[in-house]
């Protein structure tokens, strides 16, 4: 199997690096009791980022390989050390290279040297707990978990940036024309098909440097498929000038100049209505090639009347005598000048794609219903939900505040939401299922507020655990074990004493509640 040179079309799949986590940390010093919080922030994740390079004509790097991920953050440590950043995975794509979304939506357009994109943008680095800290939250025991990259998957489409477009049937002399006005050596040989990947040649006329593009073949029906198509009309989208260069000295039954150029022509507008492209302002240039052979120079003569008629501008030329090439080559010169001076210079940009913002202005996040169930959809509660240790009550805390800051309780309950009701929250977008969606009961009396916080990791809104202290546990124990030997000896006597009563040793005791058993004690429990 050939192993391909030149891809112009690759589907490609980007992470961005994730973001660190932050840590939840306490300063400890000798003769400061109180140190306060010291956990550091986690570095942000590295991004993708697509670069038009002008060294780079291919894309086949990502046709071997196209999962490419970057960098992640590394997490925060004690005594305020934040994680180290990820680093950036630079792309390098040629000129011309336009990016498509899965649903072949146009993403950008990459034209120009230096022209950047970022096509996947890493993770935020989570927060160490000695930024959280506030004057009602003085020592937060939680710090908030790093984002993960975006994800992408994406269509590169090369669309090569040329000056002029050679076009024309297979062999017409196409390539030998660009190797004849260039130094580029394009692969010649007499039979049709040749060249199967477009050719470009840079041309200096005058005090005009150029470049040309010599694309494969069109023959009648490409649109329905025949020959290889015309998907490679793509390479002459961008070109300020079209040349058709027409094969005088074919001696194909049916073939002549004029009919060439209509077929062409034809071609080209059926391209044109499929791409969405309007070829009929380019200016066009028509090369009569070959006419060193004395048959073709006598119908060069007999046509070039009439296609002058048609207002074009006609040249008789010859790729392997070099006649006629130094008009040709000054009036394609011209044609580009004249592009060149009527647009704008192109700078290099930096382009960062953004999440659409949910309907409505000034909105963060909207509320719908779907299924029965609310779904609260927006970017900052998608991303606080992923930056949340759901593990650690306080945090969990911390997020209901700020949901409730940002107003998403009073949109559910002015929407008819009601107690013990489904809330569902991960979704950035409308129609987008989050991958750390989270499902949580709607409960409007609970109090917000960093007033009602507990012990460190702790939030008195949210159900405590019933498991008891060491302490605890090893009192119970001790009066457990004095009881079971005085209960011995009663039985030693032929009397049947009294059932232990935990709550002779623990008032708060339950009833029902589990008695620990020695294998559910902790080491330091049995010293």
């Amino acid at each position: 199997m050939a192993i391909p040179t030149f891809v112009d079309q690759v589907t490609l799949h980007v992470s961005g690096g994730n973001g660190g986590h932050g840590v939840a940390s306490v300063h400890r010093e000798k003769f400061k009791p109180l140190g306060g919080p010291d956990g550091g922030n986690g570095g942000h994740g590295g991004d993708v980022v697509l670069v038009v390079a002008s060294d780079v004509t291919t894309l086949i790097d990502y046709h071997h390989e196209p999962h490419r991920k970057a960098t992640s953050g590394a997490p925060g440590a004690g005594s305020n050390r934040n994680g180290a950043n990820g680093d950036d995975l630079v792309l390098k794509v040629p000129d011309g290279t336009v990016i498509r979304d899965e649903s072949g939506e146009i993403l950008a357009d990459l034209v120009g040297a230096g022209t950047s994109l970022v096509i996947a943008a890493g993770g935020r680095g989570g927060l160490g707990n000695a930024a959280l800290a506030s004057s009602k939250r003085k020592a937060p025991g939680f710090a908030l978990k790093g984002e993960p990259g975006e994800e992408r998957t994406v269509t590169l489409e090369l669309k090569v940036v040329a000056d002029i477009g050679l076009i024309g049937f297979p062999s017409a002399g196409k390539s030998s024309l660009i190797a004849s006005l260039s130094r580029a050596r394009p692969k010649i040989a007499d039979y049709p098909f040749t060249t199967l990947v477009p050719n470009l040649g840079v041309v200096r006329a005058g005090d005009t440097t150029f470049t040309v593009a010599d694309v494969p073949g069109l023959i009648e029906g490409a649109s329905e498929g025949r020959g290889l198509g015309h998907d490679f009309l793509r390479h002459v989208e961008r070109c300020a000038a079209l040349v058709h260069v027409i094969d005088c000295a074919t001696v194909e039954p049916g073939r002549d100049p004029l009919s060439d150029l209509d077929v062409i022509e034809t071609e080209l507008a059926r391209y044109g209505e499929y791409a969405d492209v309007d070829f009929s302002d380019r200016p066009r240039l028509v090369a009569l090639n070959k006419t060193d052979v004395p048959d073709a120079a006598q119908i060069a003569e007999f046509v070039i009347g009439e296609l002058r008629e048609r207002g074009l501008r006609v040249f008789e030329v010859s790729a392997a005598s070099h006649a006629g090439l130094r008009e040709l080559s000054f009036a394609m010169a011209e044609i580009v000048a004249a592009r060149r001076a009527a647009e704008p210079k192109r700078e290099a940009t930096r382009i960062v794609l953004r999440p659409p913002a949910p309907s409505g202005v000034g909105r963060e996040f909207e509320v719908r219903q779907i299924d029965g169930r609310w779904h609260v959809v927006g970017e900052k509660p998608a991303r606080w939900v992923r930056q949340t240790d759901f593990s650690n009550d306080e945090a969990v805390g911390f997020l209901a505040d700020r949901l409730n800051r940002l107003g998403v309780e009073d949109e559910l309950l002015g929407l008819g939401a009601k107690a013990g009701d489904d809330i569902v929250i991960g979704a950035a977008h409308a129609g987008e299922v989050g991958r750390d969606e989270v499902v949580f009961d709607f409960d409007p009396t609970i109090t917000a507020g960093a007033e009602v916080l507990g012990r460190r990791g702790e939030d008195l809104r949210i159900d405590q655990s019933t498991r008891r202290t060491n302490a605890e546990r090893r009192e119970l124990l001790a009066a457990r074990r004095a009881w079971e030997l005085e209960a011995a000896a009663l039985r030693a006597e032929g009397r049947e004493p009294e059932p232990f009563d935990p709550s002779t040793v623990l008032e708060d005791w339950t009833i029902g509640e589990e008695y620990p058993g020695d294998d559910e004690l902790d080491d330091e429990d049995l010293r």
